[in-house]
């Protein structure tokens, strides 16, 4: 059973940075794609970005493209989420999940989820 934990989550001023880890445990850990999605109240959970296990770069929401970096963290089977240039649309639970076969980013094979963790960004 893979568990998946966020931390990182704040308040933050519209411009400001924060940056979200997810640490995965449980064996085995096989993992083809990790993503961070987001839900902000009253609308449904979407893909923020995706890093495939065999790929260096990752793919982004066009919202976020250019603000937001998802990459592999020191510690094994660990990725962050660096997000700059908040803003306040991008308040948000943020999640990491795990896909361990084939996924889409519509979020379809992503079997693991994380509790979430808040981002809130004042104006």
């Amino acid at each position: 059973q893979v568990q998946l934990v966020e931390s990182g989550g704040g308040l933050v001023q519209a411009g400001g940075s924060l940056r979200l880890l997810c640490a995965a445990s449980g064996q085995p850990f096989n993992s083809n794609a990790m993503g961070w999605f987001r839900q902000a109240p009253g609308k449904e959970r979407g893909l923020v970005a995706a890093l495939p296990s065999t790929s260096k770069g990752a793919i982004y929401a066009a919202s976020v493209s250019g603000r937001f970096t998802m990459a592999r963290g020191n510690a094994s089977n660990t990725v962050y989420l660096q997000m700059n240039n908040l803003k306040p649309e991008d308040t948000a639970i943020y999640y990491c999940a795990n896909a361990r076969g084939t996924w889409s980013t519509q979020g379809t094979g992503f079997d693991s989820w994380g509790q979430g963790t808040q981002v809130t960004v004042s104006s």
